[in-house]
């Protein structure tokens, strides 16, 4: 019997290439793993795919409640943010990930892990810190750092010579990650820094604010000791709050961010960010926490913020640190209850009164 690997499978010409691969070079059994943390209709069509690919079973798991209350809440409450504008789309699903492989990994038996992440980017990082935090024993496969091919167009290539028909193009589209949170942009005019983004081409979650609705719109919201409970009168769980707070803030043209980041690698990058949910999320909580934290705590917890997304970004999750970090936060959420009322328009989000018991 063949030993297993798990992959880190998105369906995108990357993992779908990495499968074919992972056989010939080690004669692995291929076991496909999707963890859906939000990304739409990005997971149609992929059992096929896979399965087409050479990959002997997909799980596709679905962590949106845990990513949405064990991830980003914590990141909320904090208000971490990195670099002043990153509101840690990407960087908050990983450690959600990595702990899925691993239990998938267990079940199955696998001696290994593969992920697709690139050897120049922060989810190498991210997704091995967070594997070796869980299962120190395990063996990690990258493949961008090992192996022959170079381009997109080469991946293309070797697909096509394992008779993996793909509905990939060349270099046409950007290079983006989307989850429940956000969805970043990468690669094409955003390639020169120099280049306004083709907003046009670009946004998929909104629109920009000038073709937003000339009228605004009020939200309320309520939260419990820091956690969202309602929107507009409406009791939800917290992934149906940022869901309905995306579609409210892409409409007003709410969260669009253009970002050049220093990477934990070493280098820069510059990407668009679209978190209309996120932005409007971050700012309702901050709104409550002006009425209700004292200022020496207010003070403090600014740079556990800046700590907090410090450590995500980083990849740094499982550690004791993040937990301890957390667990001030959490402290200092225990009378963060009330509503906060706001106007959204044209990209703004304008306060409309705040009220705590």
């Amino acid at each position: 019997m063949k030993d297993k690997v798990v992959l880190a499978y998105s369906g995108g010409l990357d993992t779908t290439a990495i499968i074919p691969w992972l056989k010939e070079t080690y004669d692995y059994d291929v076991i496909c793993c999707c963890i859906n943390c939000g990304q739409g209709e990005e997971l149609d069509g992929l059992d096929e795919r896979a399965k087409l690919s050479g990959a002997s079973k997909l799980y596709i798991e679905d962590i949106c409640d845990e990513f949405s209350e064990d991830y980003i809440v914590p990141c909320v409450q904090a208000g971490a943010v990195y670099e002043h504008k990153y509101l840690l789309g990407t960087a908050m699903a990983r450690p959600g990930i990595a702990k899925k492989l691993v239990e998938i990994a267990r079940k199955e038996g696998a001696v290994a892990i593969c992920h697709g992440a690139t050897g120049k980017g922060n989810d190498q990082v991210r997704f091995e810190l967070g594997i070796k935090a869980l299962a120190p024993d395990m063996k990690i496969i990258a493949p961008w750092r090992t192996w022959n091919i170079q381009s997109r167009e080469e991946e293309l290539e070797y697909c096509a010579k394992h008779n993996i028909d793909l509905p990939f193009k060349k270099n046409d589209s950007y290079s983006r990650d989307r989850n429940i949170w956000h969805i970043s942009h990468e690669g094409l005019e955003l390639e020169d820094p120099g280049n306004e983004p083709n907003y046009e081409h670009l946004l998929v979650l909104g629109v920009t604010p000038e073709k937003a609705p000339d009228e605004g719109e009020y939200v309320t919201m309520t939260f419990e000791k820091g956690v969202p409970t309602s929107v507009n009168g409406q009791k939800m769980k917290v992934s149906d709050i940022i869901r309905k707070l995306n579609e409210l803030g892409g409409k007003h043209g709410i969260g669009i961010v253009d970002i050049v980041e220093n990477r934990v690698v070493g280098m820069k990058s510059r990407g668009v960010y679209e978190t209309p949910g996120g932005t409007i999320l971050m700012e309702a909580h901050q709104q409550l926490e002006e009425l209700v934290l004292d200022r020496a705590t207010m003070e403090t917890k600014k740079t556990m913020a800046d700590k907090l997304a410090q450590i995500v970004y980083e990849g740094k999750w499982f550690t004791p640190l993040r937990e301890a970090v957390q667990a001030f936060v959490e402290s200092t959420q225990e009378y963060v209850t009330g509503e906060v009322k706001f106007k959204l328009y044209k990209g703004n989000i304008i306060k409309a009164g705040t009220t705590s018991p």
